[in-house]
């Protein structure tokens, strides 16, 4: 006797279904969106690099500002400093930049920066009072540590000596009663653990 069927043979092939085709419909259109971006910053660059003419300040790759004096058809002439000219590839044009901004750049004027704090070059904020002097002329600071040149002090007094003596050995007892305190503290961690 055969066993009773419903009379359909049931179907175990699986069905695709939107919700597994999802993230790999995602991943594609996100990869060509990302593309399709690269693309559209190469061709404005391409662009900017075809329009840049002499006398036209840019800011390189590297990050150095020039003029440009003559532009052929993959290289660039660029005067880096007064006299001084440099050949650069045009793909090592960063940006092409305004004549204000470029202006603005070289004479180190900050543009838009009116109510802001100015920080000094110098670490003369960081002394409490502004110094008046620049150069080696400056204000010293005192460090609490006085200078005694040694043509002043005497080279026959012993009592100078026998004082220096105590000070040093009371630095060797401090320094040994740290040392015994930090075995101290590590033979206690170690027994904790």
């Amino acid at each position: 006797m055969r066993p009773r069927s419903s009379g359909r043979a049931k179907d175990f092939r699986p069905v695709p279904n939107i919700v597994t085709l999802l993230p790999f419909i995602v991943l594609i259109g996100a990869m060509f969106l990302m593309t399709r971006s690269a693309k559209k910053k190469q061709q404005a660059a391409q662009q900017m690099r075809e329009e840049m003419q002499a006398g036209t300040g840019v800011r390189t790759i590297g990050g150095m500002y020039a003029t440009v004096k003559e532009v052929h058809e993959d290289t660039v002439l660029l005067e880096v400093a007064p006299g001084v000219h440099a050949i650069y590839a045009k793909n090592a044009i960063g940006a092409v930049l305004a004549d204000e901004e470029y202006n603005r750049i070289l004479d180190g004027a900050e543009a838009g920066h009116g109510d802001a704090p100015v920080v000094p070059d110098d670490a003369s904020s960081l002394t409490g009072d502004a110094a008046t002097e620049t150069g080696d002329k400056a204000a010293k600071i005192e460090l609490g540590k006085a200078e005694t040149p040694a043509a002043d002090e005497p080279a026959d007094e012993p009592a100078d000596d026998a004082a220096a003596e105590p000070d040093a050995e009371d630095a060797k007892d401090t320094a040994k009663a740290d040392a015994d305190a930090a075995k101290d503290d590590k033979k206690a961690g170690d027994d904790a653990k």
